[in-house]
């Protein structure tokens, strides 16, 4: 958990803040955790990040916006060298593994309780304190497959959101009306910096779920356009890579050079359909591959350790039964052997 007496201390800096800066990871809980904060606050601006490491090259916007304070939401890894070079205080709110920055205030509820990844949608509540949002905490949260301690206050004023029997989180994802908007939130982040900055901007405006899902203001018929065409895109990627799971404990599917970031979306999916199998959904780039991993049986986050301890120019982490990484193409074929080797230790 994270105690009182920090999250206290966020919002103190939060409320003296005149200009925050967010950076925040680009899947639908960094999503959430920039909402929350930025409808609490109603200022600062928000930087999704598409890459993997929060790095110098970050640097550009801290200097564009001059903001009097940093925050970092549900980014993994960033680098000791971003955070030297900023010269107001930065505050990073995580659950991924621990690590160790210097010059920064660092929250994760793995600091106190080992066993509490918490979504960091679920911390942003608990610090915004806003009734109003709690559809957004819900989404950010169910989305990393997590149930939420306010679940039971949500069903019972949302029952057609999420019911009541509802307990598991790849049901809660698959199978109701709040999982559709976990889906909505990650095709929102997809396409060009510019159309996502401008659905952001209108998300920002929404006041409850059902703009969305029953398109009952222009600003909720405005998201739905935009994202039919990309779940278009990702059905038909998904139809493909259904066509070609075989009955192998391990499936790798590879998605095209140009297509729009699908790898995360497509791996959660066919693990719900295949619980059993290790998933590797991999995104050619030009010189990297981008890989969501998922397994409900094998702890995928020591085995990426292991498979990338040989590498320098590949990475990757996240949790024990999900994680993400970028490989050099050239470690490409060994870092497979490597995470072969890996499934029959953990």
């Amino acid at each position: 958990m994270i105690p009182e007496s920090e999250l206290k201390e966020i919002r103190t800096y939060l409320e003296k803040s005149e200009n925050p800066l967010f950076f925040f990871d680009d899947d639908p809980d960094g999503l959430c955790s920039f909402l929350l904060l930025r409808k609490y606050l109603n200022k600062g601006k928000g930087i999704p990040v598409k890459s993997g490491f929060l790095d110098e090259k970050f640097l550009r916007k801290v200097e564009e916006y001059s903001p009097d304070l940093v925050i970092i939401l549900d980014k993994p890894l960033v680098k000791q060298e971003f955070i030297d070079k900023i010269n107001v205080p930065v505050l990073w709110i995580d659950h991924h593994p621990l690590t160790e920055l210097k010059g920064l205030h660092y929250y994760n509820p793995l600091k106190n309780d080992k066993e509490d990844n918490s979504p960091v949608a679920y911390w942003c509540y608990k610090i915004a304190k806003r009734k109003e949002d709690m559809w957004i905490a819900a989404v950010g949260s169910i989305s990393d497959w997590h149930i939420p301690s306010f679940a039971k206050q949500f069903s019972e004023k949302n029952p057609d959101l999420l019911p009541k029997n509802i307990k598991d989180p790849a049901k809660a994802i698959f199978e109701t009306q709040l999982g559709e908007l976990t889906k909505i939130f990650s095709f929102i982040l997809k396409g060009k910096t510019s159309d996502v900055r401008t659905a952001i901007g209108i998300l920002l405006k929404i006041d409850n779920p059902y703009e969305i899902l029953n398109q009952t203001t222009s600003k909720g018929k405005f998201l739905y356009k935009r994202i039919k065409k990309i779940k278009g895109m990702y059905d038909e990627l998904l139809k493909k890579a259904m066509s070609e799971v075989t009955k192998d404990d391990f499936f790798v599917f590879y998605i095209p050079l140009r297509k729009i970031a699908m790898a995360r979306d497509l791996a959660t999916e066919i693990h719900y359909k295949y619980p059993d199998k290790a998933i590797i959904i991999a995104r050619e780039k030009e010189d990297t591959i981008s890989i969501s991993v998922r397994s409900a049986k094998h702890n995928v986050q020591k085995i990426m350790e292991y498979a990338l301890r040989e590498f320098e120019k590949s990475y990757g982490g996240g949790h024990i039964h999900a994680c993400g990484g970028n490989i050099a193409k050239e470690d490409w074929n060994k870092f497979i052997e490597k995470f072969k080797e890996g499934l029959k230790k953990w």
